[in-house]
């Protein structure tokens, strides 16, 4: 059987490919898109609080992950968990989208194109897919962030049309809704880029080495071997693990960016060296660059987990194998 693509056999007719016309480009966007929201809303709580611990909330800044996600509900309900994530799933299925559809193309323009293959073009394809998704969609991240930092009781914005309003007439227009890309960028590049080299290094090496094992037939096309779901789940949650250690620094310095003059503190923070320096010098490595990385850790693994997982269930519903 074929890992990557359908083969035709003797006496069998050959399995149409799906993957030119025949509306594959909708197919890839809607898989892609469903795959990131239903990562996000696995792991949206913990989100919000890893914004809060991010940016040293004063309502919560003396508090560690599980308090502040006890904390959360006994000041703002239980919902609060949840503050800002209409805004992410506005932001997050485009993102998603664009992100695996973005891979497939780069990946194909770098092997048939410019003749780079092997496990580097998927290093290449993830770096460069991530920073297309971030790039298209950053915007919806900066309201996003700043809802969930907001605190009952001490609102600045009361929805996502006021935060883009508000934004837009009070931090300079659209230059406001992109504060913070550059280090979003550079972070992102080996964040996606690790992400998806590992689960697609595991996924090819599992599948060329143990077959029978770790993989299954695919329910839209048998001549195509795909891994089990729960070795999907266990791939996906190591990439994100590795990607997530690598590029966190910069997610803070990122987050702190974005926040603008929410902080108290953001005229330390106006490009990415100096944002960097600062949280190094006032907070230190653990408590300050790396600060909600076991947060970071609990919600990362299973939200690449459940997008590579769904990704790759959507490809086989949508007939993109």
């Amino acid at each position: 059987m074929a890992t990557e693509a359908a083969v035709s056999t003797p006496g069998r007719p050959a399995i149409p490919n799906h993957s030119q016309g025949d509306y594959h480009f909708v197919r890839s966007f809607v898989a892609g898109g469903v795959a990131g929201c239903c990562a996000k809303s696995t792991i949206a709580p913990l989100d919000r609080v890893k914004i809060l611990l991010q940016a040293h909330s004063p309502h919560y800044k003396d508090l560690g992950v599980v308090a502040t996600l006890r904390a959360v509900p006994k000041k703002e309900g239980y919902l609060g968990l949840y503050k800002g994530n209409g805004a992410m799933m506005v932001r997050i299925f485009p993102y998603g989208a664009i992100q695996f559809m973005a891979f497939d193309k780069y990946k194909k323009i770098l092997s048939k194109q410019l003749g780079i293959s092997g496990h580097i073009h998927r290093l290449m394809a993830g770096s460069m897919a991530g920073m297309t998704a971030v790039i298209c969609t950053y915007p919806l991240d900066v309201i996003r962030a700043r809802l969930a930092y907001q605190v009952k009781g001490h609102h600045r914005y009361t929805g996502i049309g006021n935060a883009f309003q508000t934004i837009y007439l009070k931090e300079g227009g659209i230059p406001g809704f992109y504060k913070g890309l550059i280090p979003t960028l550079i972070g992102m590049a080996p964040y996606a880029g690790f992400s998806f080299f590992t689960f697609g290094t595991l996924k090819s090496l599992g599948l060329a080495h143990f077959p029978e094992l770790l993989g299954r037939p695919s329910s839209d096309n048998p001549e195509v071997m795909v891994l089990k779901t729960h070795v999907n789940l266990l791939c996906g949650g190591v990439a994100g693990a590795i990607a997530q250690t690598i590029s966190y620094p910069l997610d803070v310095a990122r987050r702190r960016m974005q926040l603008g003059v929410v902080l108290p503190d953001s005229d330390k923070c106006l490009t990415l060296t100096k944002t960097l320096k600062y949280v190094y010098s006032q907070y230190g490595m653990k408590k300050g660059l790396y600060r909600g990385l076991s947060l970071n850790y609990i919600r990362c693994v299973p939200s690449q987990a459940v997008a590579f997982t769904t990704y790759e269930f959507m490809k086989q519903t949508l007939h993109l194998n």
